[in-house]
Formats: structure tokens, sequence, C-alpha cells
């Protein structure tokens, strides 16, 4: 069996709950702003804000928009959609969002027990996300998850977002790993997955709601605690 050092762990969705730490948020921007005239229900303008955050990610992801528009377009789109043509407050709403989301504190279960163990067992950890560095580390700090993390990568220090093989490749000269001693965890088939494979790293696929696909990677799990049966 491979002789593991270092552990690349993704954030949103793998530690850190995106779904309920931004359903939070969202639900406080939503009374703040008294948008229940406006679109009717909470999940009504959720799922609106989901659509357009997608498909603007998509487009960020593929360099067709910058990151302060992908900020911003998100809610100006989705306030569009109920008659608000206003700009200045799509702004300020997406600056909102920026400062509240990382104050959330919500970890998938055994978070914290999970990284306690391989850290005992002297596993040099790290972090490799997407998102960006302004909102990571605060959201890293406040659910109290930094301390474990030796080295933060962030695409946008990279320059590259995963599945792209320069992320992986910039994290591996940051830490000092290599592929054959490292293991990346993330909930991402598309890109946490598919990109550890294309620089030949091994893989452990975290699935909590244990869905149905065709790939294979080389662990998969649906409790992080799981790790600890593995490392």
């Amino acid at each position: 069996m491979t002789e593991y050092k270092y552990i690349f762990f993704d954030l949103d969705r793998t530690l850190w709950d995106f779904n309920k730490n931004s359903e939070a948020s969202l639900m406080q921007l939503f009374r703040d702003y008294q948008l229940q005239a406006s679109f009717g229900s909470f999940l009504f303008f959720k799922s609106r804000y989901t659509y357009h955050n997608g498909k603007l990610w998509n487009a960020y992801y593929q360099k067709r928009i910058s990151k302060e528009e992908l900020m911003y377009r998100r809610f100006y789109l989705t306030l569009k959609e109920s008659g608000i043509d206003d700009l200045v407050l799509a702004k300020e709403i997406a600056q909102d969002f920026i400062d509240i989301s990382p104050l959330q504190t919500i970890t998938f279960p055994n978070t914290h027990k999970t990284l306690d163990y391989l850290i005992e067992k002297g596993y040099i950890l790290s972090i490799i996300t997407n998102g960006f560095n302004e909102v990571q580390y605060r959201k890293l700090k406040n659910a109290k998850l930094d301390t474990y993390f030796t080295n933060i990568i962030t695409s946008e220090d990279a320059e590259a977002n995963k599945p792209h093989p320069k992320i992986f490749e910039y994290a591996f000269d940051v830490s000092g790993a290599k592929a054959d001693n490292s293991i990346m965890v993330g909930d991402d088939l598309k890109t946490d997955i598919a990109g550890a494979k294309k620089v030949e790293m091994d893989q452990i696929y975290f699935n909590p709601n244990k869905s149905k696909h065709s790939e294979n990677p080389s662990f998969e799990i649906s409790d992080l605690l799981s790790i600890t049966q593995i490392l």
C-alpha cells in the first residue's frame, strides 16, 4: 500500500458545509433587504440565485468573466428576474454576502475529529481550493480549521483552477510534496478527483449523499471519519 505523507483537502462541500452555510447567508440577506415582497419566498430567491451562480462560476472557470463580475452579477441577474434592475443594489448585496458568508461555521460531521487524527498521525495537511483568497482564509479561521493546515493553496495564487494540473503542481512546489506520496480528498469528481488523476495522485472521493457515478476513484467515503480506516 502507498505510504502517504501529504494530504490535500478541498474546502467547500468537503470540510466546510457550503450548502448549509450559503443558505444561512442568503437567508440573512433575504431578510435584511426585505426581498420577500419581490420574490414571494426564500426558496424561490435561493433557487434563482443558485441557477445564476452556477452558470457564472462556469463562465469564470472558462475565463469569460472576471472575479469581480462573478461576485455582483449573480445577484444582479437574480434581482432582475423579480423586476429589480438595480446594479448599485446588486453590488451592495454582493459585498454583504462576501462579508457574511465566511462567518458561517457549519462543517461536515467528524471534520475536526478526522483532522485531529491525521495531525496526531503526523500527516502534513494542506488545502487546495478554487475559492477566492479573502473568503477562504476567513472561512478557515472562523470555522477553527486554519490551524490544521500547513499550506492553503488557492486558485488565485496558483493562477489556475482545479482540475487543471497547474494548481496541483503549484501545490506540490509550495508543500514539497510529490504525487506518489500524496492523496487528494474532495467532493467533486470533475475538479478534485479528475484533477488529482491528471497528475497521477491518489484520491479519496467524499460522497456524503452516496450519489451514483461511473468514476473509479482510489477510495470513496460517505463519512470523513472513514479516512481513518484508509490512512
